[in-house]
């Protein structure tokens, strides 16, 4: 009986999941389910508030989320007692890691959904290379490395696991944390980041055979056939998984159609052959993270099944599940068992070899083929990256007692600061993405000679901007005798704090190559890839993927070096139903404003309103009206050339309005000073351009006409007049005092005529594409021109 009362107090009762409420005498924090949501929320708190302070720094999430947890474990916050029973007691213990190693067995899976076997097979040999050395030489020294901490601060473990683990935890290069630094240092497209994505993917399928070889060897420590038959039997798993999953999931993939939803069968299907293949693997003594893994990797990643089922588990898992894996490994972290000069001393010995092997060992490949030396530094570091599979490499060995609490802690601090230095150390000593200047000939559509190839890059958020930003390529065509059309196609994604890095991964190595070169095929590549067989024109898919505060750079830099005339932005509004635009995204707009600062081209802001519905421009029955809007200045005469371009489809009829303001003007605009050098300069380039017009309006596509008025009211009667067209074009920031008398400043980046056009007192369903002409590289200040506000704005802008 003294046995089971002892018995008793070493084991608390287990936890039961909902209290009764805090009104009938119980505690919440004493239930499972109440203390499980207050640590989810803590945990969540924590780590978004890290990432938010680490952001200007450049550091991937998984900093703050390491971080987090070693900050809420025994490190710190554990050091009051109160406090972890509080919030983390051992008997809640259990649950936290069960959640925690769902999420892990998700993620996981997503993991395996990055991992491309058709790539790894067209991997090249400087990769390779890269790769077996980024291993290689790191496993050497951690396995050498294991000897002096096993006789010093590692006494006692099983020597064969511990061998293994040293070396796969120093030969771990972190896959999805690479992708997204090199997204975020813009060199994922470069040769650098090739480079580095393609031997990181062999890197990663590498370590988890040797993590499968550490596990079973951890768990062998009554027999080495144990460890056979652990090993047998996961290879006889993998090659089952092979012949078996396969087949049925591309069965499913193709009877998922662009456009339609992925039935929940499907997706149900899917995730639970995930945890499935999870319990198959930890049967048989590996882990269930490896069987999630295996099916990721196996999962076809072309058509929306796959993009689905991102879409669906990623933001649930990587939000909240995902953290609490991190604030169980800090649970199991604590810095103060690093005490003495000799386990100081351990932790720097690590991270050196930690460095050395990694940096080293490509450096010296690198070189060998004929790499140079500042890109093989940076691939040096950049596969040194840590993440996620370091730490469960370290849990999986702290798990199975193979490394102790000192050893643990050193080898997390090793992983939290490799990966702390990639980005600032590859940022001081690589630079590509530094704009440099681009010099070409056309970068406007104004010029001498209009028979040249017209280059245009046409930017795009979502598929909403396809069909008009179609449609206004097709008019922009030209004639037969010209060289033609040439347009790229840019994506503009936003980098994300997402974990996986599937889309971000597959889309960038699209770049440059034609539609039908990839099997991913969705709705807007379709509309492009039939775009393109349909008309002259050439388009080259381009993908931009960069957060919102630098996404102009890669506009501007793409731009440049694809040697573009105009870049086509869409307006950060969209129509609504009811007529009405309404805001897509404010942060788009700043993008906008700043292409405009920055560009080495033309650009013009398309305003849509569905610019030919779903007819499309090519059909033999279109009849489409162009509006130009003549003020004066290079703006307009930009817009004028547009329009010129356009006038040559057999569908389309150019209206050119041109307005003159009378020698006697009333209300706001003033009489326009006739001997200033700059006014008799502009109205005579003007006059000139103007002139080949007046000739055209005799042809049927091209009609002239002049618009005499005096004062604002009836400029904006005369525009109103000319409301029924398909497309109004208007230069951005016109060279006229009566223009600039409309003082419409609450879009500045499409200037007066634009905001005038798009004003809800303003009724018409015409789209608009607001022109700036390139004039040189300084940079414009937007607003500058429309400072003075009238009193009357505000009653405008309503």
């Amino acid at each position: 009986m003294a046995s089971n009362v002892t018995v008793g107090q070493k084991c608390p009762l287990p936890m039961k999941a909902t209290s009764n409420g805090l009104f009938q005498g119980d505690n919440p924090l004493d239930y499972a389910l109440p203390l499980a949501i207050l640590q989810i929320c803590l945990v969540v708190a924590v780590t978004r508030g890290l990432a938010f302070l680490l952001r200007p720094l450049r550091q991937p999430r998984v900093i703050a989320e390491i971080i987090g947890g070693i900050l809420l474990g025994p490190s710190v916050l554990g050091r009051s007692k109160s406090y972890l029973q509080a919030i983390f007691p051992p008997k809640s213990l259990p649950v936290l890691d069960t959640l925690a190693n769902i999420g892990l067995i998700f993620f996981l899976f997503l993991s395996g959904l990055e991992i491309d076997p058709k790539a790894l097979r067209r991997t090249g040999k400087t990769a390779v290379a890269i790769a077996v050395a980024g291993i290689g030489f790191p496993f050497a020294l951690g396995a050498g490395s294991s000897f002096l901490l096993r006789a010093t601060i590692s006494k006692g473990v099983n020597a064969s696991a511990f061998f293994v683990f040293m070396g796969v935890a120093l030969s771990i290069t972190a896959f999805p944390v690479l992708a997204r630094i090199l997204a975020e240092l813009k060199l994922l497209t470069t040769d650098v980041g090739r480079i580095a994505m393609s031997a990181a993917a062999v890197n990663d399928v590498a370590a988890w055979i040797l993590l499968a070889l550490a596990v079973a060897l951890s768990g062998s420590n009554r027999s080495p056939v144990v460890a056979l038959w652990v090993f047998l039997s996961g290879s006889a798993f993998v090659i089952c998984s092979v012949l078996i999953v396969p087949p049925i999931f591309k069965w499913m993939a193709h009877r998922c159609h662009d456009g339609e939803p992925v039935k929940e069968i499907y997706i149900c299907a899917t995730l639970t052959t995930v945890l499935t293949a999870g319990f198959v693997t930890d049967t048989i003594g590996i882990h269930a993270m490896f069987g999630a893994f295996v099916v990721g990797v196996l999962f076809p990643k072309e058509g929306p099944f796959a993009h689905a089922l991102v879409e669906k588990v990623e933001d649930l898992v990587s939000g909240l599940f995902l953290p609490l894996y991190f604030v169980s490994s800090g649970l199991k972290t604590n810095v103060a068992t690093i005490q003495g000069l000799q386990s100081w001393g351990l932790l720097a010995l690590v991270i050196f070899t930690a460095c050395f092997g990694k940096i080293v060992g490509t450096v010296m490949v690198s070189l060998s083929f004929k790499v140079p030396l500042l890109e093989a530094f940076a691939l040096g570091f950049l596969m040194n990256t840590k993440g996620l599979v370091e730490l469960i490499v370290l849990n999986i060995g702290k798990d199975r007692k193979v490394l102790n609490d000192q050893t643990f802690a050193i080898m997390v601090l090793m992983a939290i600061f490799t990966t702390f230095i990639t980005t600032p150390i590859v940022m001081a000593v690589y630079k590509p993405a530094r704009r440099r200047k681009m010099d070409y000939k056309y970068r406007t559509i104004e010029r001498k000679n209009p028979d040249t190839q017209l280059r245009i890059l046409a930017c795009f958020h979502s598929a909403r901007n396809i069909p008009s930003m179609i449609n206004l390529l097709e008019a922009s065509r030209g004639v037969e005798k010209r060289e033609g059309l040439s347009v790229y196609a840019l994506h503009l994604m936003e980098l994300s704090e997402r974990s996986s890095a599937i889309l971000m991964v597959h889309k960038a190595r699209k770049n440059g190559l034609p539609f039908w070169n990839k099997g991913q095929r969705d709705h807007v590549v379709v509309a492009f890839e039939a775009f393109q067989q349909l008309s002259r024109v050439t388009v080259r898919p381009m993908t931009s993927i960069s957060s919102m505060a630098d996404m102009h750079e890669d506009i501007c830099t793409t731009a440049g070096s694809k040697k573009a005339a105009i870049i086509i932005l869409p307006f950060h509004k969209h129509q609504r139903v009811d007529g009405s635009l309404e805001t897509t995204r404010k942060d788009f707009c700043r993008v906008n404003q700043r292409v405009l600062e920055h560009a080495p081209c033309s650009v013009g802001i398309l305003v849509d309103r569905g610019l030919g519905g779903s007819t499309h421009v090519s059909a033999s029955n279109v009849s489409y009206l162009i509006t130009v809007l003549f003020f004066g200045g290079c703006d307009d005469r930009e817009a004028l050339a547009y329009g010129a371009r356009m006038a040559e489809h057999p569908g389309i009829r150019v209206n050119i309005m041109r307005f003159v303001v009378e020698p006697e003007t009333i209300g706001e605009i003033t009489t326009i000073d006739m001997q200033e050098n700059s006014g008799l300069k502009t109205m005579s380039l003007d006059e000139e351009f103007l002139s080949e017009f007046k000739k055209m309006s005799k042809d049927d596509s091209v009609r002239y006409e002049e618009k005499a008025v005096r004062n604002v009211t009836e400029t904006i009667a005369a525009i109103r007049g000319a409301g029924r067209c398909n497309l109004f074009l208007v230069g951005r920031m016109p060279d006229s005092e009566l223009a600039l008398a409309l003082r419409r400043t609450e879009c500045p980046e499409l200037g007066p005529v634009g905001s005038l056009l798009i004003s809800p007192d303003f009724s018409t369903t015409a789209s608009v594409l607001v022109i700036q002409q390139y004039h040189g590289n300084v940079p414009l200040n937007l607003g500058a021109d429309m400072e003075e506000e009238s009193p009357d704005k505000d009653e405008e802008s309503s």
